[in-house]
């Protein structure tokens, strides 16, 4: 497999992925909505806004991601045609980046999630408990879908090593 095909490979199953930022994002919706209609307590009426704020969040999220991702799909096959050599290089280099990114994703957010879940213990009042649980499943949607990502990346990372392993031994590149 060449590098541009393995390059569109990963970044169509990226575009995927992304999608489901969208797909949780109309979820919260979904659940704004409902609490606005059906909510009856003080718990159910503070998860009104931020649920909202969680939903436009993901959705810029995948939104922005998607776009992203679909703009260097259309740029992979123009940057590989121009210098193969140099494509493979960036992709090395962006894939690396990329992996160290998710490393220091997969610190911060537990901590975050952490200190959301103390302040569940101790304040009391619906609107921040409201606020403190939908943060909670926020950064679970962030760390199921970029923990996805992180194995694609970090496999797409190997298969361009190898990649290069065989191209070295065969001398195509």
């Amino acid at each position: 497999m060449d590098v541009l095909k393995l390059a569109i490979e990963w970044a169509k199953a990226e575009v995927f992925s992304t999608r489901f930022f969208i797909f949780f994002a109309i979820g919260f919706f979904i659940a704004s909505v409902g609490f606005w209609q059906l909510g009856k307590t003080d718990l159910a009426k503070a998860y009104i806004i931020p649920t909202l704020v969680v939903g436009i969040l993901l959705l810029i999220i995948g939104s922005g991601t998607n776009y992203a991702n679909n703009k260097r799909i259309k740029q992979f096959e123009k940057d590989f045609n121009s210098d193969e050599i140099a494509f493979y290089q960036s992709e090395i280099k962006r894939s690396e980046s990329t992996i160290k990114q998710f490393v220091a994703v997969f610190k911060i957010v537990p901590i975050v999630i952490i200190i959301a879940a103390l302040l569940i213990l101790y304040v009391n009042t619906p609107t921040w408990r409201a606020i403190c649980i939908t943060t909670l499943s926020m950064l679970m949607v962030i760390l199921f879908i970029d923990g996805n990502a992180l194995s694609r990346i970090e496999n797409y990372h190997k298969a361009l090593k190898l990649l290069d392993l065989n191209n070295r031994t065969t001398n195509k590149m």
